[in-house]
């Protein structure tokens, strides 16, 4: 039976220094391995031993980094020794098949896009006309969805709600991850990219991991699915009968969420 297991990353698998939520004396810190630089300097981290058992989940199921970044943001994490054979980038609107775009399933999302949301520019435009100072850089990924840069502490009470409301009427929705508030179409969907996956390696059954909105189809997708105590779900409390919970929080977390997600790969 081959298992396929489907995560997010950031703040699920990986995390900054800023969400680590570590608690504790100096001394009984983890162990922590750097999994990705950005122009030079350390950026994202995960535990050793989370490290280390999903070097063994990668050997006991078909293990594919499920995220909302860019390819090119993608390819600066090095989760494993040997890169997946696939992953899901751009939300779903980019399949990886041994590092490479899939040109296919590029052009088959960008025409379900096209036929069923407003065009990109609208939700830029807007963007650029109801944003103040809180806005600290606004930015496109892959010309699929566009996401902004913003002051937490600046932002002003109700924006993100307007802006979600303003969306919705377009085909499109929000997320606030952290400093980020993602406008994406509502078409596009990891759950989509990980069914086409789940097809052309043979799987049987799906267990997936996520922290946002953005996650939601995927782990409702899942046959089994968990989520962290933090993050966009958590604040909202969405939960659902197939998925659980961890009991930590932070980058004890995505070590909590790689153990359970072998667990269940190697069950019989």
């Amino acid at each position: 039976m081959t298992v396929l297991v489907c995560s997010d990353l950031d703040r699920t698998l990986i995390y900054s220094a800023a969400a680590f939520a570590l608690d504790g004396p100096d001394e009984a810190m983890p162990r922590l391995l750097c999994v990705e630089f950005y122009q030079g300097a350390p950026l994202s981290y995960m535990t050793e031993a989370s490290a280390r058992t999903l070097e063994v989940l990668s050997t006991a199921a078909t293990f594919v980094p499920t995220t909302t970044r860019t390819p090119e943001q993608y390819r600066r994490v090095h989760l494993l020794e040997k890169p997946p054979a696939y992953a899901i980038c751009a939300n779903g609107g980019h399949l990886l098949v041994d590092g490479e775009v899939d040109r296919a399933w590029a052009e088959t999302v960008r025409t379900r896009v096209a036929d069923g949301c407003a065009p990109l520019a609208d939700v830029q435009h807007h963007l650029a006309e109801s944003s103040g100072d809180f806005v600290l850089k606004q930015r496109t990924a892959s010309d699929l969805f566009a996401y902004t840069v913003v002051d937490r502490a600046a932002l002003p009470a109700g924006w993100v709600e307007a802006l979600t409301g303003w969306c919705a009427e377009r085909g499109w929705r929000t997320s606030l991850q952290g400093r980020k508030v993602y406008c994406l179409p509502a078409c596009l969907t990891k759950a989509a990219a990980a069914e086409e996956v789940a097809h052309r390696a043979g799987a049987s059954a799906m267990l997936a991991a996520g922290d946002s909105l953005l996650d939601i189809e995927l782990l409702e997708a899942a046959d089994l699915s968990i989520r962290p105590a933090h993050g966009e779900l958590h604040d909202t409390g969405w939960t659902s009968p197939r998925t659980t919970v961890t009991a930590a929080r932070g980058i004890a977390a995505g070590e909590e969420i790689a153990e359970w997600l072998l667990e269940r790969a190697a069950e019989p």
